[in-house]
């Protein structure tokens, strides 16, 4: 599951306790400071990490920035390794004893060689083996800026419960070799963002992403945006079996293409009704047809009219589907998974209205492409052109429990026909 940390040393001053409060409330999975005393009024729900030595900053400092003094601590560690710097583990944080202090979960401290990277693991071996001295755990801190560095974070991604990267260009390509060589480590892989948006990059990476980021908010609003993102994942659905009443040709309209930026599975489509409160999964163009290749990154969604279900259990028209939009991927077992949009293709074509009903008796309408090669999905993802549909066929849909007002669930009166 994935997960972030909290950075507090660059938090504007007036703005550190309602930032450390939202951390709290939001359950964001660590705090980290160089301020032993302030990370030990946090509550024992929060990882609590203590940067000692000159772990660098979320801001990302470059090679000669000074030491600043930061809110969240007295003085912040951000002095890359090199002429300058504190060896590994040594202590910058205030409020410690002896070089760590109750109520620490964790020290982040920066290596940059290989001798460094192996004095963090064997002392968290010592700490954590029999026998050992049941010491603080250390993560480590690294900075990205070559080849070399990027082989020494493959290391330290092996080899420490948690190893926080700062990556010094845009690139995603060096995490993504992070990640390829880390996919059997049991520690977990921190990334440093500089916003929210580079956030849900980060996250996405290699379809599987970095374990967890670790983000400088400005203000307690950017925590409580970062836990939305945190949040932000797709149901499962419960789909149910419709059986068809009746199919009747209803002349000429606009329908939509749905084309994506996915590769849709054979079983997968979208959902699209005439009704709010109930779809039919749609087919994906990943079947086999003849006089035309397939294009799996294509639904031929239905009219205009149509609406469709996305994340957050909204609702699109057809029409208001575009490029950049965000739809439900829906597999025939009911998994789902957020798909962009490249474009919608509108044009004009003879219509077909099928019309089912499930268990309960509720109505579910679709109208389509009125051809053969427009095809929806049946029990078990048996794949059905809408031109063969007989009363009585069952196809796969969902059924909702809310109305919509502006695409979003509401419950008031309202009945659709």
């Amino acid at each position: 599951m994935r997960f972030a940390w909290i950075d507090l040393r660059e938090v504007p001053r007036p703005q550190l306790q309602a930032v450390v409060d939202a951390a709290v409330h939001s359950r964001m999975a660590g705090v980290v400071a160089t301020d032993a005393e302030l990370l030990g009024t946090l509550p024992p729900t929060v990882t609590r990490v203590l940067v000692t030595g000159a772990a660098g900053t979320a801001a990302a400092k470059k090679s000669g920035d000074k030491e600043v003094k930061g809110p969240g601590g007295a003085k912040d560690a951000n002095l890359p390794s090199g002429k300058g710097s504190s060896p590994a583990g040594a202590g910058t944080a205030t409020g410690t004893v002896g070089g760590t202090a109750a109520g620490i979960d964790l020290l982040l401290r920066r290596f940059g060689t290989q001798e460094e990277l192996d004095a963090l693991a064997a002392g968290n071996r010592a700490a954590g083996g029999p026998g050992g001295t049941d010491g603080t755990p250390a993560a480590g801190f690294i900075d990205v800026r070559d080849d070399r560095t990027l082989t020494l974070s493959c290391a330290g991604a092996m080899a420490l419960p948690y190893t926080v990267i700062h990556f010094a260009d845009p690139t995603k390509i060096p995490l993504e070799i992070v990640l390829a060589a880390a996919e059997s480590a049991e520690g977990k892989l921190v990334t440093v963002v500089d916003g929210l948006e580079e956030a849900a990059i980060v996250f996405d990476v290699l379809e599987r992403g970095s374990d967890g980021i670790l983000f400088t908010p400005r203000s307690a609003d950017e925590v409580f945006a970062l836990a939305r993102l945190l949040e932000a994942t797709t149901p499962q659905l419960e789909l149910s079996t419709l059986t068809v009443e009746s199919i009747r040709h209803v002349g000429l309209g606009d329908r939509v293409c749905v084309d994506t930026c996915s590769h849709f599975e054979e079983d997968e489509g979208i959902l699209v009704g005439s009704y709010s409160s109930g779809f039919v999964l749609c087919c994906s163009e990943t079947h086999p047809l003849p006089y035309m290749p397939t294009r799996p990154f294509r639904v031929n969604a239905g009219a205009l009219h149509s609406y469709t279900l996305g994340p957050d259990n909204r609702t699109s028209y057809l029409s208001e589907v575009g490029s950049g939009s965000v739809l439900l991927g829906v597999g025939a077992d009911g998994r789902t998974r957020r798909v962009v949009v490249g474009r919608a293709k509108l044009e004009s074509r003879p219509l077909l209205e099928i019309r089912t009903h499930a268990e309960d008796g509720r109505l579910v309408s679709l109208t389509v492409q009125d051809d053969w090669h427009v095809r929806v999905l049946g029990p078990g993802g048996k794949v059905l052109n809408v031109t063969e549909l007989r009363t009585g066929d069952e196809l796969l849909g969902y059924l909702a429990t809310d109305k919509r007002h502006v695409g979003l669930p509401i419950g008031e009166f309202c009945k659709e026909v």
